[in-house]
């Protein structure tokens, strides 16, 4: 599938597609088309057969700076309920698309990542930092609500409860040393290889079984809101569907002939 959007980059390594916010000049800043853009192409990844695995990144040493303040703060202000309430939906409606798109997707972040950029982190299902990365739900720094676009549902799931709210109600920055610590970033890694280790990793993930990688990131949103007894069945029959893969079949027969499985998300 070929993609050539117009408010962001894109470029298609092998299996692995890489999103960059391009918008270094302003530290990648969103605006109401890029989001939108952004949304309708994680949707479209559902039907995506070559695009296994998904980085997204920021360019010019800053991952997101969330909205733009010209462009989307400002008119924000001009803007009745019902319009108000259309903006919030389509900024949480990009999350929901990051998470149900069934390729995992990994945020590689440096420098700033505030607002809805930081979002945009959250819903991603792996983080690798830098150390001058500076992560930041700065909502309440503009008069709003620390509860933007599912961070009060997601956020305690990655580093906790106590956390998240401290987060929240002051707005101030997660450190990256306190982003490892805590959970928020898987690795942290120098700025010049934080790029390159992630889309190593989303290469190792897209060469895996693709199939299964896909039921796997179904059941962690599925489970947020199962009992223990329907998460245990959910996944008893999530996991019989995958052994009815021919993935499944060559994972043994390569085991068998003591060699390495070729997976090809069947």
């Amino acid at each position: 599938m070929t993609r050539s959007p117009q408010h962001f980059r894109w470029d298609q390594l092998g299996r692995v597609g890489v999103v960059t916010l391009n918008r270094p000049d302003r530290k990648n800043p969103l605006t109401f088309e890029s989001y939108d853009e952004l949304r309708n192409t994680f949707y479209d990844l559902a039907r995506d057969e070559t695009t296994k695995a998904v980085v997204i990144t920021g360019a010019g040493g800053n991952f997101c700076s969330g909205g733009d303040v010209h462009e989307i703060i400002g008119p924000l202000t001009k803007m009745g309920m019902p319009q108000l309430l259309e903006f919030t939906r389509m900024t949480g409606d990009l999350i929901r698309a990051i998470r149900a798109c069934p390729q995992p997707v990994i945020a590689a972040i440096d420098g700033v990542c505030v607002g809805a950029g930081a979002a945009i982190a959250m819903a991603s299902d792996l983080r690798y930092g830098t150390p001058r990365a500076k992560t930041a739900f700065l909502f309440v720094k503009v008069g709003l609500a620390g509860c933007d676009m599912g961070a009060c549902a997601i956020v305690p799931r990655i580093i906790g409860q106590g956390r998240a709210s401290e987060l929240f109600y002051s707005g101030r920055v997660m450190t990256a040393e306190e982003g490892e610590r805590w959970g928020w970033f898987n690795r942290v890694l120098p700025p010049e290889a934080v790029l390159d280790e992630a889309v190593k990793l989303a290469t190792e993930i897209a060469s895996g079984p693709t199939f299964a990688h896909a039921m796997t990131k179904n059941q962690l949103n599925a489970e947020w809101d199962m009992s223990l007894d329907a998460a245990i069945e959910a996944e008893a029959q999530a996991q019989a569907i995958c052994m009815q893969t021919q993935d499944f079949r060559r994972a043994y027969e390569a085991f068998v002939a003591k060699q390495t499985p070729k997976f090809e998300g069947d």
